[in-house]
């Protein structure tokens, strides 16, 4: 039996089918957009997230793009801007970005699998759990930098730290 669990493993699955696999598993509300892509919302402590996974084979990369919706004042901008560069210091995977046209502040990773790697069920729900997490922990920074006159500093000693450890 060995060998017929090493040839599964072995068969190239489509990313965005794995993930709806794991949308369906975690009962997250999804739509398959395209074949190579697919979004999802998962529910966060501080919001619903909007996320997008997106397969592009010409660059062999799997995007991902974790959203909430946020409009800054203008007079805060600045402020926001440097939490943005302080929080990406502090993540290890993705990188924080404020697409104002949207309205939008975006978590965002690219996970290339170039050669035909193949990402499995367990690192793209990581990916996913990720993002939102990391999302989770800043959210009540960007709060505070943009509407409770908080300082970048406040701000970032708020945001939940990651624990390494056991208790």
């Amino acid at each position: 039996m060995a060998n017929s669990g090493q040839y599964i493993d072995n068969i190239a699955i489509h990313p965005i089918d794995i993930a709806e696999g794991l949308a369906e598993r975690h009962a997250w509300e999804f739509d398959r957009v395209a074949d190579d892509q697919i979004a999802m919302a998962i529910e966060g402590a501080w919001r619903t997230y909007s996320i997008t996974l997106a397969w592009s084979s010409r660059d062999e990369t799997l995007r991902l793009v974790c959203a909430f919706e946020m409009t800054p004042p203008e007079d805060r901008l600045d402020k926001l801007y440097n939490l943005i560069n302080e929080a990406n210091d502090r993540c290890w995977t993705g990188a924080f970005v404020l697409w104002r046209a949207q309205d939008l502040m975006v978590y965002r990773y690219g996970l290339a699998l170039t050669g035909g790697e193949i990402a499995g069920a367990g690192q793209l729900d990581r990916l996913v759990a990720s993002a939102v997490r990391n999302c989770e922990r800043f959210y009540p920074a960007f709060q505070l930098v943009c509407w409770g006159d908080e300082s970048v500093e406040d701000a970032l000693d708020l945001a939940i730290d990651e624990a390494y450890g056991t208790a």
